[in-house]
């Protein structure tokens, strides 16, 4: 048996006054992934437990088969993991965004989408400017780093809230605050004289693009341990595809193997037909694959039912599609988001995601189509995420 899943980050989402009260999900074209909840089980599954943070951290470790109250430790370091960043007892790892602010409030937290070949020369100033030697900054994809601080353990207690979730909203009530919170507050003061007149950012500017002002801290952690092998857990062999470093460490924490797919991005330019066929033909050597597509939680984050519309079309027709075709016999896919990202508030929620189980041994329960209403529907609710990978691989509560 072979497997594939499919995780559409942030594709979930709320009603759309505007829009018939209908999600993003149902007001996309999806003739494909419609034909597969019509053929498989559809339902809702709870991927972020009780009280803990609505990231893709968590909830993208529960759809790995990994429950997040059990693992979750921070998602600083899961990232650093990735970029194979050297993390001793004495470190915190942040996550930390190039962020834009403007008259105070935050305009942008990805910059107008930065890539590489803007931000990686801003995150060099940074730390050539900061003369803080314990600190210490590394590049990572588009507007996503890391900041790694020695000896002060402090910082960890530091209330810091995503940018993503202040879009458009004065900073001043969101700064980092609580314990240790002083230390954080001066490093980001210090990064906007640097950042200020840089010659990326004077020439983004003349060309009408948004500028990175500042850093953001959040998301941090102290060093994490493995995950257990996923081999271990489940008696496959599995890898990941993926333009993030969560999900990149992840893989790595979890012994599954990373994918190295030129032309896979974590924006909407990633290029889906490589991203897929490169998927369909590591399965001629691993049992199981993982293709993390993370362009409709980014249309999420940017308030765009248009971009976030756009993104499921695509995926839809260019992923979902290809897999439906290449894979009839001997062959098993989930299907999901990670998390909603609601349109109106640009950020992510904890409420419960729809799915497609499909393939081998599965039978349709009922749904008619693939949207949050359909899967809601079935009754069928998994309130605990990470066991819908002995689902998948074993048939466990859905084969019967």
């Amino acid at each position: 048996m072979k497997y594939c899943i499919l995780i559409m980050d942030g594709a979930a989402g709320w009603p759309l006054t505007k829009y018939d009260n209908k999600t993003s999900l149902q007001l996309a074209h999806t003739p494909n992934l419609d034909t597969l909840a019509k053929q498989g089980v559809v339902g809702l599954a709870h991927t972020v437990p009780p009280g803990m943070e609505p990231s893709s951290a968590c909830a993208c470790m529960a759809i790995m088969g990994y429950a997040p109250d059990v693992y979750y430790s921070g998602r600083g370091p899961i990232e650093a993991k990735s970029m194979g960043i050297q993390i001793t007892p004495a470190d915190v790892v942040f996550r930390c965004n190039l962020v834009a602010l403007r008259h105070g409030k935050m305009w942008s937290y990805n910059c107008g989408s930065i890539g590489d070949e803007d931000a990686h020369p801003l995150i060099q100033a940074l730390q050539d400017g900061i003369k803080d030697r314990s600190v210490h900054f590394y590049p990572g994809v588009g507007y996503r780093h890391i900041c790694k601080i020695t000896g002060q353990p402090s910082t960890l207690k530091s209330i810091c809230t995503p940018p993503h979730d202040i879009s458009g909203k004065l900073v001043r009530g969101f700064l980092p605050h609580g314990i240790g919170s002083v230390f954080l507050k001066n490093l980001m003061s210090s990064s906007e004289p640097i950042l200020k007149n840089h010659p990326v950012n004077m020439a983004r500017q003349s060309r009408g693009e948004i500028p990175a002002t500042m850093i953001w801290p959040f998301w941090g952690g102290k060093q994490c341990q493995d995950l257990p092998p996923f081999y271990d857990l489940y008696g496959i062999h599995a890898a990941i595809t993926s333009g993030v470093d969560l999900l990149r460490g992840l893989a790595k924490l979890s012994s599954i193997e990373v994918l190295d797919i030129p032309g896979v991005t974590a924006g909407p330019d990633t290029n889906y037909v490589v991203q897929t066929d490169g998927a369909l033909q590591a399965l001629d050597k691993y049992d199981l694959v993982i293709i993390h597509i993370e362009s409709p939680d980014e249309a999420g984050h940017n308030g765009s039912v248009e971009e976030k519309v756009h993104a499921i079309q695509e995926i839809d027709r260019e992923v979902v599609g290809r897999l439906l075709s290449t894979r009839k016999k001997g062959f098993r896919m989930l299907i999901m988001p990670d998390h909603p990202t609601p349109i109106d508030i640009k950020t992510h929620v904890s409420d419960p995601v729809p799915f497609i189980l499909w393939g081998d041994g599965l039978k349709g329960n009922g749904a008619e189509a693939y949207s949050e209403i359909e899967a809601s529907r079935t009754g069928f609710i998994i309130q605990q995420g990470h066991l819908i990978m002995d689902m998948l691989v074993n048939g466990v509560g859905v084969i019967k």
